[in-house]
């Protein structure tokens, strides 16, 4: 999740494994070992766009990461203090609990992680956003409460363990919510008598309410979209046609390999001004709705002056950003104009 998302998470998580005994430093750390896993994104500043999606949320994310980095870090932190509050193996605790449930909770998101990595197989639940205010901000609001009372205080621990057991509620609930939107899509499915091969369904941004599916069928993808507001449970489904034909001779080059597999096969080829561009549908659309046909994650396929073809991200307009989210928060509230 965002990088937020998992400070909070560590902090909290710091706070349980050894505040008592360390106080705010246990948070500091915790927060520390929430972020790191993340650091994988600096991958960018080496390598091209690819790559770097190949390797984000990949050995960072695993648990032998967590397994191997743990004492090397507390063996550290507790050269910096070098007191008797905590010893090496608590502090050993701690990072390991910061660093592992970061790759535990991606592992809620639609990207997911590799979690049982140099296993190429990706942990992906896909029942909560990246970004979800509702799991974030209470959560940190417990956090800031329990940093005010001394270590020893009853109330600390308490507003500790509320933080994590209300994220972890809500985070049970979006799976619940997860399950019965399947059901709604599944149905609408039957009814209009389509034939799929597959359903993916996940959270649209910031909230849980309003579910998207992507659904593969012999020659093209569906997108559809339900609010949990909706009043009728009647779903309109667009079609993306897979067009993979359009790759020509560049399907035999290696990085188309990469692409699709990245993308776990969910992607499109399109034609846009003689431009070919590589859709990878796992992420959304960015809008909601059947006018929106711009993909959050889109590659640029080209050959560069040497030859070699180049897969380079689509730009996007950001100047776009406020109208897309009043309409995605129009269709949160079910209104489908």
């Amino acid at each position: 999740m965002d990088s937020l998302t998992q400070i909070v998470l560590g902090a909290a998580v710091g706070e349980a494994a050894l505040g008592r005994k360390v106080g705010n430093k246990a948070m500091l750390w915790g927060a520390i070992a929430g972020t790191i896993p993340d650091l994988d994104v600096l991958s960018k500043i080496f390598v091209d766009n690819v790559t770097a999606n190949e390797l984000h949320r990949g050995f960072s994310h695993s648990i032998l990461f967590s397994i191997l980095a743990a004492p090397v870090l507390g063996w550290m932190i507790s050269k910096i203090y070098q007191n008797k509050e905590a010893d090496w193996k608590d502090w050993s605790k701690l990072m390991f609990l910061g660093l592992f449930t970061h790759p535990i909770l991606d592992a809620f998101t639609t990207w997911g992680t590799q979690l049982f990595w140099p296993f190429e197989y990706k942990v992906s639940f896909k029942n909560i956003f990246v970004v979800d205010p509702l799991y974030t901000i209470p959560f940190l609001i417990f956090v800031i409460l329990a940093m005010f009372y001394k270590r020893t205080h009853p109330k600390r621990k308490k507003f500790n363990q509320l933080g994590l057991y209300i994220s972890s509620i809500y985070m049970i609930i979006t799976l619940g919510l997860k399950w019965y939107t399947y059901g709604i899509f599944q149905t609408n499915l039957e009814n209009q008598h389509i034939s799929y091969k597959e359903i993916q369904t996940k959270p649209t941004p910031l909230n849980s309410i309003l579910w998207t599916a992507n659904i593969e069928t012999e020659d093209s993808f569906l997108i559809a979209y339900y609010s949990l507001l909706e009043k009728e449970d009647i779903i309109v489904f667009s079609e993306f046609p897979k067009n993979h034909h359009l790759l020509g001779k560049m399907k035999n080059d290696p990085l188309i390999p990469r692409l699709i597999k990245l993308s776990e096969g969910w992607y499109t080829i399109e034609k846009n001004d003689n431009k070919l561009f590589f859709n990878d549908l796992r992420f959304g659309q960015l809008g909601v709705g059947t006018e929106a046909s711009r993909f959050v994650f889109s590659y640029e396929l080209f050959y560069d002056d040497n030859g070699i073809l180049t897969a380079k991200e689509r730009e996007r307009n950001m100047e776009d950003t406020t109208p897309l989210l009043k309409k995605l928060f129009s269709r949160v509230l079910g209104n489908k104009s």
